[in-house]
């Protein structure tokens, strides 16, 4: 926390230096009917040492992933993260790494942008990557106005078993450019309702966009929507909350996907509070001038040797603002050198037995929760390291119970789907060890109706 303690004498000083005789002479521009009329309700003063003391006991309250066993996912993950990542980023170099407007001097930070962007592509299959956006929700929300820059139409499907909050900010994003949102339900396997999305497409829709694996841990059908997606000639976006997924499934790329989004966070960074996160952005070749973002390449400098350069800038910084393809003015080098040294070090294989490991833990815990008396499991459909179960209580009161116990449960769906009432998702990753799960089971048992 930081001071600033002026004596009364200095404030005093200030106040002269400037020509006036008093802080209320200062703020007399202000109208006296806004003005606080009574003191703020605040306790007497303290030193330094017994605010750091009163804070730290404040942040004792707080539950985590290390205080706790969280079984909560939804978009944030808590995977584990090795030593050496924040080893390497804590580096001065990186930590204060900002926009490399002069690449001469600013090698090493787009040498790893660029190194961020190559694995990007081999994880999602794509032709090209930018240096990442600021969030998984506002990467989505950027391949709807591009889908929109590509083909001028004004109709945009996204699934219902997208994240909610991705759907929010999509909204937001389109919500007076005339672009018009329309949901695609999803079916009693927790799944998009492919059959009303070919009811339902015309030459007016400009992109349709699937989360896979979605917001219910369930794998969709990408095959199926990319046929009836491109057959009638409209974009197709694949999103992906949970990046570590794709070490196991087939990459959107693979699918036919024209844009890929994501949150990177899974890769190499906390779950801290909901960010700072990393948005993941790639397309294929051919759509690149319509990409927002940055993008760094690599070349050849006069004297032939390697160096790095931003590349095909389309930002408003760099031309007219009309010509310009999003307000991103930054993006998220610290998170992406992250989401870089952990790809590097996990490797491609480790990458496939991390998921493999995953999928392993969260069917485990599937049966065990499936066979208690009370619960069911929602969806009928193979999931990822997420998967919905029917409670026979209220999850927020099962959720209380659970913290008592030291175990964070999953989240409440009812929140954000009506329907979904008595229902919680559940999250398993590679931290979460057998006698946490068979916990987890065990104190669910005791929870009746």
């Amino acid at each position: 926390m930081r001071y600033i303690p002026n004596t009364d004498k200095e404030c005093k000083e200030m106040l002269e230096s400037i020509g006036v005789k008093s802080v209320e002479e200062l703020f007399s521009s202000i109208p006296e009917n806004i003005k606080l009329k009574i003191p703020l309700n605040l306790p007497p003063a303290i030193s330094e040492s017994e605010v750091i003391r009163h804070m730290k006991d404040i942040s004792k309250r707080n539950r985590d992933g290390d205080s706790c066993i969280s079984f909560l996912g939804a978009g944030a993950y808590n995977h584990f993260i090795p030593s050496v990542v924040n080893h390497i980023i804590s580096r001065s170099e990186f930590y204060t790494a900002y926009t490399p407007y002069q690449p001469e001097i600013s090698q090493g930070t787009l040498q790893a942008i660029y190194e961020f962007q190559t694995l990007v592509c081999q994880l999602t299959g794509m032709e090209v990557a930018n240096a990442s956006m600021y969030d998984g929700a506002s990467a989505l929300a950027e391949a709807v106005l591009m889908a929109n820059r590509i083909n001028d139409r004004k109709e945009v499907f996204l699934s219902k078993a997208i994240h909610p909050e991705y759907r929010q900010v999509v909204n937001t994003y389109c919500r007076y450019l005339g672009i018009v949102i329309k949901e695609i339900p999803f079916t009693e396997k927790g799944t998009t309702n492919i059959e009303w999305l070919s009811k339902n497409i015309s030459e007016n829709t400009s992109a349709v966009a699937i989360q896979n694996p979605n917001f219910f841990g369930c794998v969709e059908d990408m095959a199926d929507i990319e046929k009836l997606t491109h057959a009638n000639d409209s974009i197709f976006i694949a999103c992906v909350s949970e990046s570590v997924s794709l070490g196991i499934l087939k990459s959107p790329g693979e699918f036919g996907a024209d844009i890929v989004v994501g949150e990177g966070q899974g890769l190499g960074n906390p779950v801290s509070f909901g960010g700072p996160y990393l948005g993941i952005f790639a397309t294929r070749e051919k759509y690149i001038r319509s990409m927002p973002g940055r993008l760094v390449g690599r070349t050849i400098d006069a004297n032939g040797k390697t160096g790095y350069v931003l590349t095909l800038s389309t930002r408003e910084q760099h031309i007219r603002r009309e010509k310009a393809t999003s307000n991103i003015c930054s993006n998220q080098t610290l998170c992406a050198l992250s989401a870089t040294v952990y790809m590097s070090l996990i490797g491609k294989e480790g990458f496939r037995k991390l998921s493999i490991l995953n999928l392993q833990k969260a069917n485990y815990a599937k049966e065990l929760i499936s066979g208690l008396k009370g619960y069911k499991i929602k969806f009928n459909n193979p999931v990822f390291n997420e998967f919905v179960i029917e409670t026979p209580a209220n999850p927020d009161e099962i959720n209380k119970n659970l913290l008592k116990e030291g175990i964070m449960g999953g989240l409440n769906l009812e929140k954000f789907y009506p329907e979904l009432k008595n229902c919680m998702l559940i999250c398993v990753t590679e931290n979460h060890r057998k006698e946490d799960i068979d916990r987890l089971v065990k104190h669910l048992a005791t929870i009746k109706s």
